[in-house]
């Protein structure tokens, strides 16, 4: 027991650690980018960013539904990203926190930010800046905009996750095998079976 609480909380402190670095990389990109680009351009990327998270929220869910014996056929017969695939299965809970919870949630915060930068933008354009009952009106029209279409997407993304969670994490195996064989990294790990049955 004592074993268990420590490596969840040795992942735990891992993942707070990576999604403060990965948070204030993809911040300052996000508003590098967005400080003097076209408003119709920032809201484009406000709306990738909102896709970017959707979509791993997607893989994420789709790592806990999926079943690993599927895989296990493909990887007799040696398909690319079937072994893969079963590690992915088998560290659902590592994969599904990583997916949903430092991406999914960074992406959420950035869009946030994105949103409220596009409106500044955008008032300021229009000519008015020093209007404060248009700002809210804008601000509030496309912040509702975002959220819904982020709320509508997870909630699309969590259906096909579910009943398509099979080709989902073979698609996401098979673009990590092939991540790792071009740059030769290894992203997954292949050390240990960490099944969430256990």
């Amino acid at each position: 027991m004592k074993t268990q609480l420590k490596n969840s909380l040795k992942f735990s402190l891992g993942i707070a650690v990576i999604t403060f670095v990965l948070a204030a990389i993809f911040t300052v990109i996000s508003n590098y980018i967005l400080d003097d680009v076209y408003y119709l351009l920032g809201i484009i990327i406000v709306f990738v960013i909102v896709s970017i998270g959707v979509f791993f929220d997607m893989l994420g869910i789709a790592a806990t539904a999926a079943d690993e014996v599927p895989f296990h056929a493909m990887a007799a017969e040696k398909v690319n990203g079937s072994k893969e695939a079963i590690i992915i299965v088998r560290n659902a809970d590592r994969f599904a926190s990583f997916c949903n919870d430092v991406i999914g949630d960074i992406a959420g915060v950035i869009s946030g930010t994105a949103a409220t930068m596009v409106v500044l933008r955008l008032t300021f354009i229009l000519g008015h800046s020093e209007d404060s009952t248009t700002n809210l009106v804008i601000s509030v029209i496309f912040t509702s905009i975002v959220a819904a279409v982020t709320v509508g997407g997870k909630a699309l993304g969590k259906y096909f996750a579910i009943h398509a969670s099979t080709d989902i994490i073979f698609f996401a195996a098979r673009v990590i095998s092939l991540v790792e064989r071009k740059l030769n990294i290894t992203i997954l790990p292949r050390g240990k079976k960490s099944s969430r049955k256990s």
